[in-house]
């Protein structure tokens, strides 16, 4: 216990302060985020996590004050060469087919098939893959990985604690803690980041300790506690896949298509989107602890996935894509024809710069005599074989400031 509150405090301590320190460099090596801001944001926060989680816990391993054992020992492994592979992703561009590659390799040593089976052995890996890069996706907005891994962290640690699992428990308290002391420098306004290094190293770990405190148990209520684990990572990725698949979009392009964008139109402050998205992290978590210590039935994840279901049907109507470009393309050359089609009533050789007082006449040089009054207009150019300019379409150049001093002569005299 005591070994438990140090071991958290110092992580907590040590994230916030080597992920100010990693500010610099990480902009120097070009390691900041994608997104379109007014400012550079650093990814130095998720490298910070990882660094002082595994740091932390090895250090309490090689002490012995508290073993993680060897299941939380592949655990831990596994989860820093994943990390890798998002520093990776960071630094240069990777495909998608990379990193699925990569994380479903890494869940595939971690999962206990002796306990699970072949069948849901492979179902495990596949639930790891998914929840580690639905993880990454929801680190799209400041605050809204950061809390929402804190939450879920502490609620898989309780898990993990209520089976008995000292070493995953104490790994994914030290989780919890570094994530807090992310969540210092990530909190709206934010000025680092966790990056692909960090939300792939904190969701495999949450995913990968979620499956093994459930191997054994029974497929469909172990199912409904790790939906309820992550029912705030796999709405993000539920809605994200709907609506693009609705719209007729890739489903690997970027867009302001989250849960927190369509929040945020929803008239929310990015720190009530953060604080929002914690509130429904816990009470997921909360299903899913009081499930696995038997207090609610194991049914209760799946009122869970109901919730979940309505949330996506309700935020599926906030508009978040604007009209096609090529929508807009084709819209916008028939209105432009039109102007340019459009004459005045008249004489088909009108032009629209005409006075509207001008009547019929005959034209005398650079007046048009109508009525006994003379108008005085622009002198008539002869026609070219390419024929007169389009009503719409003013003359720049040379041939416009010729004919308007023209006519400018004529008005003087």
């Amino acid at each position: 216990m005591l070994y438990g509150i140090a071991s958290a405090a110092t992580a907590l301590l040590l994230t916030a302060v080597l992920a100010a320190l990693l500010r610099v460099p990480a902009l120097r090596l070009g390691l900041v985020e994608r997104r379109q801001r007014q400012r550079r944001v650093p990814l130095s926060g998720g490298l910070a996590v990882v660094l002082v989680t595994c740091l932390v816990a090895v250090a309490g391993n090689w002490w012995g004050i508290a073993p993680l054992g060897e299941d939380a020992g592949t655990l831990l492994v596994a989860a820093g060469a994943v990390a890798g592979l998002g520093l990776v992703a960071d630094l240069w561009r990777l495909t998608s087919r990379l990193l699925v590659l990569g994380t479903a390799v890494a869940a595939a040593f971690v999962v206990s098939y002796g306990d699970t089976g072949a069948v849901a052995g492979v179902a495990a890996v596949g639930w790891i893959t998914f929840v580690a890069l639905a993880f990454r996706s929801l680190d799209h907005a400041d605050g809204v990985a950061g809390t929402v891994g804190v939450v879920t962290a502490f609620g898989a640690a309780g898990c993990a604690a209520v089976e008995v699992m000292d070493g995953p428990a104490v790994l994914l308290s030290v989780l919890a803690a570094a994530l807090t002391g992310f969540l210092m420098h990530n909190w709206p306004p934010a000025r680092v980041a966790l990056g692909a290094c960090g939300s792939l190293f904190a969701g495999f770990l949450l995913a990968a300790v979620a499956v093994t405190v459930r191997a054994g148990s029974d497929a469909a209520e172990g199912a409904g506690v790790l939906f309820a684990l992550t029912a705030v990572v796999v709405a993000d990725a539920v809605l994200v896949a709907v609506a693009r698949r609705l719209a007729g979009r890739p489903l690997l392009r970027g867009g302001p298509d989250h849960l927190a964008h369509r929040l945020r139109r929803l008239g929310l402050t990015p720190q009530g989107v953060a604080v929002l998205a914690g509130v429904a992290a816990f009470s997921g978590v909360l299903v899913g602890t009081l499930a696995q210590a038997g207090r609610v039935g194991a049914q209760a994840g799946w009122w869970a996935a109901g919730a979940v279901l309505v949330v996506v049907l309700g935020l599926l109507r906030v508009p978040v894509y604007g009209p096609p470009r090529a929508r807009a393309a084709h819209g916008a050359a028939p209105a432009r024809a039109g102007r340019r089609d459009a004459r005045p009533a008249g004489r088909p050789d009108a032009r629209p710069d005409a006075r509207p007082d001008a009547r019929p006449g005959r034209r005398q040089g650079g007046r048009q005599v109508a009525g006994g009054a003379a108008v005085y207009g622009p002198r008539r150019q002869p026609e070219s074989e390419d024929g007169p300019p389009e009503s719409g379409d003013r003359p720049v150049g040379r041939d416009a400031s010729s004919q308007v001093n023209g006519s400018l002569r004529v008005r003087n005299g």
